[in-house]
């Protein structure tokens, strides 16, 4: 796979088939500075050589810009994260009923519907261009197959992964409720815990979650909003975080109301953050890193969230079923990608919402034993990814195994064309073939 020569100087929109955007240098033209309009379509412009593909753009690059956000530059959502609206909010947000903060937030966030990119309810932007890549070798090279290593363990069709956000003193003493609901449909989950200022945090109760298999991370520092406002200040909050990390025993970490700067990520001490939605319509920072895959930022594994928080669909949208994340597992099923979710005990306290909270669970097992999804906790999701980039593909006299730790969970699958779109197969998974989504094309 290379990249033409003459990449333009600065970055910008283009098409890469139907509704599919890229962000990045782009070559022989300026690409558009809005995703709004009409954009350049990278398909007209891919040539092939005897065993390859050049595309107009540098995919490495493209893919990086999306997934660390850096097409934000050139979008203009409407509101600022670190904006003076956003301070005098969280200033006086401790003193406001539930009912209150509801209301400001959604007059806040009211134009989150004429958001053009990223997609909406799931993006997976870069999910599609590489498969739609991968398309694209499949011809240049005339081959009938592309072998890879399949993206979950034991074959599973998808993953999941639950976690929750513990707020206040009440959720914090709802947990081992919460628990007992989770252990009944067979989900298990981490919590995530605000070290300072919000609630006691003992070693008690961090070990009464443990005890139970349940995992424990760090949120945030005290969940007022500024941990990402100024590089000096981020410096000196993180010291304190990575400490609680070593005191918690927690691998990963989320911030809080999912503020974030990838680029600071090297600071963090841990293996994995949960902070960057795929699609950010319903939070204060808006963007997303257009997957439902985890990815690597440095060190670290980014374990996206893939779906709307329970927060947002109770209060933003005010929805009170579990329609649209089943609508949003469906598209990320079909993406064979990663369901993630953020309940907070907070929230389902009451009889409605921990209804709707049950549902969801039941929905998951369903999924579980039904489409074949993996129902794992993010600490187990970080360790199965971290085995699974240090495996090797190796060719096996007619065929392909794979070496390296944990290959004994992991799959051999293939990607072929048919009838112009990509699918997934693999020889020894009871899901005999999976749809990879790919943009057909003429």
């Amino acid at each position: 796979m290379a990249a033409k020569d003459s990449l333009s100087e600065a970055s910008g929109f283009f098409r890469f088939g139907d509704g599919v955007l890229g962000y990045g240098k782009y070559a022989g033209l300026q690409p558009a500075d809005s995703p709004r309009g009409s954009l350049p379509d990278a398909c007209e412009d891919v040539r092939y050589t005897s065993d390859s593909v050049v595309l107009p753009f540098d995919l490495e690059e493209v893919i990086q810009n999306l997934r660390l956000e850096r097409y934000t530059r050139n979008c203009q959502y409407g509101s600022s994260e670190n904006g003076l609206i956003a301070w005098l909010y969280y200033a006086v947000r401790p003193l406001l009923p539930v009912a209150v903060r509801s209301h400001l937030q959604r007059l806040y966030l009211g134009d989150w519907s004429k958001i053009v990119f990223p997609n909406w309810p799931v993006d997976h932007t870069v999910d599609t261009i590489v498969r739609s890549t991968m398309q694209l070798l499949l011809r240049a090279q005339k081959v009938d197959r592309i072998p890879f290593i399949w993206f979950w363990p034991d074959g599973a069709s998808a993953a999941v992964a639950m976690t929750h956000d513990v707020e206040t003193t009440a959720g914090r003493e709802f947990c081992a409720s919460l628990m007992t609901l989770n252990e009944s449909f067979g989900v298990n989950a981490s919590f995530q815990i605000v070290p300072e200022e919000r609630y006691g945090v003992t070693d008690n109760f961090l070990d009464s979650i443990r005890r139970r298999g349940f995992e424990v991370n760090v949120q945030d520092l005290n969940h007022d909003g500024r941990l990402y406002n100024h590089r000096d200040e981020f410096a000196r909050r993180v010291a304190k975080i990575n400490k609680y990390g070593q005191r918690f025993a927690a691998t990963g970490f989320r911030s809080a109301i999912l503020y974030r700067r990838q680029e600071w990520y090297s600071d963090l001490d841990f293996s994995y953050d949960m902070s960057v939605p795929s699609s950010a319509h319903l939070e204060p920072q808006r963007g997303g890193c257009c997957t439902v895959m985890p990815y690597f930022v440095g060190k670290l594994l980014e374990i996206p969230v893939t779906t709307t928080q329970d927060y947002s669909l109770f209060n933003y949208l005010r929805s009170f079923s579990i329609d649209l994340w089943k609508q949003q597992t469906d598209l990320i099923l079909e993406q064979n990608g990663l369901m993630s979710f953020i309940v907070h005990p907070d929230y389902i306290m009451k009889d409605r919402e921990n209804r709707i909270y049950q549902q969801l669970l039941a929905h998951l097992a369903w999924l579980r034993d039904q489409k074949g999804a993996w129902i794992s906790a993010p600490g187990e999701i970080d360790r199965w990814w971290r085995q699974r980039s240090k495996m090797e593909l190796v060719s096996d006299g007619d065929g392909w195994k794979i070496e390296g730790h944990g290959s004994e969970r992991a799959s051999v699958a293939y990607a072929t064309e048919k009838d112009g779109k990509l699918v997934f197969s693999m020889e020894h998974s009871p899901i005999a073939e999976l749809s990879a989504s790919a943009v057909k094309r003429s």
